[in-house]
This record gives C-alpha cells, sequence and structure tokens, in this order.
C-alpha cells in the first residue's frame, strides 16, 4: 500500500488494519461458504450446521438464493480488500478495474439474494428489517460506487466504495458477534449452549452492521476534514 508522507505509526496502522480485512474476509469466504459448496442443505442440517436448518425444507428456489447469496458475499469479502491496495490502483489499474466489477457483481447479486432471504431469516422481525436494510444498502453503496467511478468522479467512487465494503464486511462481523454473544449468554446469563445461537442471532441482524457503517461514516469524515 502506498504510505508516503505518513508517520511511522499510521504506516504500521494501515499495514496491519490492510491485513487484518483481507485474511479475515478470505478466511471468511473460505471456511463459511465452502461447507454449502460441499454438502447439501439437507446433510448440513441433519449436523445442525451454520443456516441450513432455515432453508433445507423451503422450495428449490429459495436454496437457489440462499447460494447466491452466500457465494455473492464470499466473493465480496475475499476480493474487495484488494479495492484498497493504493499499489495495485497506481500501478496495476485495469486489475483494479477488473476486480471492482466483480466485488460490485458479487455485492448486488448477495444484496438482492439476501433481500429475498431477509423475511425467512432465523431472528423474526427484528432479522426482517435488520437484514433487509442491510441487503438494500449493500446494494445501493455498491451501485453508487459504480456510478462514480464510470463518472470519474474517483472522489465519491471511493467514498461509496468504502461504504459498500462496510456492509460486506457484515458477514465477518456477523460471527465475530456470535461467538460473543454466545460465549456471554452460556458464561454470564447461564443460558444452555444448545440454547446459546438463537439467543445469540437475535441481536445480529443490526450489531452485524450498523456499527461498521459509523466507523466507515468516522473515517470519512475525518479524512475530509
Amino acid at each position: 500500500m502506498v504510505t508516503t508522507g505518513l508517520s511511522t505509526g499510521r504506516r504500521t496502522a494501515r499495514v496491519l488494519g490492510f491485513w487484518w480485512f483481507a485474511l479475515s474476509g478470505a478466511a471468511v469466504a473460505a471456511f463459511a461458504v465452502a461447507p454449502y459448496l460441499t454438502a447439501s442443505l439437507q446433510r448440513l442440517a441433519e449436523d445442525d450446521a451454520g443456516l441450513a436448518a432455515g432453508y433445507a425444507g423451503r422450495p428449490a428456489w429459495v436454496h437457489v438464493v440462499f447460494y447466491t447469496h452466500i457465494v455473492g458475499g464470499g466473493i465480496a469479502l475475499a476480493v474487495s480488500p484488494l479495492q484498497f491496495a493504493a499499489r495495485v490502483r497506481a500501478r496495476l489499474p485495469q486489475v483494479h478495474r477488473a476486480v471492482g466489477r466483480v466485488a460490485v457483481t458479487a455485492m448486488l447479486f448477495g444484496g438482492a439474494a439476501g433481500l429475498v432471504l431477509a423475511p425467512m431469516n432465523q431472528a423474526g422481525p427484528v432479522g426482517t428489517a435488520g437484514f433487509g436494510a442491510l441487503a438494500v444498502l449493500w446494494s445501493w453503496f455498491a451501485a453508487a460506487a459504480l456510478r462514480a467511478a464510470r463518472r470519474r468522479d474517483f472522489a465519491a467512487h471511493r467514498r461509496w466504495a468504502v461504504r459498500a465494503f462496510a456492509m460486506t464486511y457484515a458477514g465477518v462481523m456477523l460471527r465475530l458477534w456470535l461467538v460473543v454473544l454466545m460465549v456471554a449468554a452460556i458464561g454470564w446469563f447461564g443460558v444452555a449452549p444448545e440454547e446459546a445461537f438463537p439467543v445469540a442471532y437475535a441481536y445480529v441482524p443490526f450489531l452485524c452492521w450498523v456499527p461498521n457503517l459509523l466507523v466507515a461514516e468516522f473515517m470519512l469524515r475525518r479524512r475530509a476534514s
């Protein structure tokens, strides 16, 4: 990444931040998506793996939408951090544009599928509202980033891209928050282990993306000032 003119501390923070996003995104893309691509939803539901139980018994078209959401989100998580590598933008603009098209396409498909799935979530009305808003904003920000790039308004493009990535990164934060909330539910509130997942899942529809967006907006405003 280009870090000219920055203090040593800020350069180190940017490098560490970049690798954190890149590696955590790749890890979730690989390990969270892979089970759905290597076994059927019915088999995963029998093993009580992930969210499979909530979708295994639904019609085939729901399965298609579910896989579209999973694969779209996984691709977006895996490739999006590369878009923030300044050296790639400066030295390999063709790569930046090609990866950007892949990322935006994945976000649009993943967001549209997420909106369809939102009413079917396991967290009830709160999940429908939270995941539905996430899907709408994810698609909106990705489309806005693409439109700004086509207008060659690269300052606006970068702002929308940061917001779109904040929504994409909800896939990582959802899993991190689930772990934290499940441990808290079991250790602090005495919830039975088999009941910890639904208890924790009720809180993540907004928690997985609202803090991301607030941090993104803070960073954008700080940079603008």
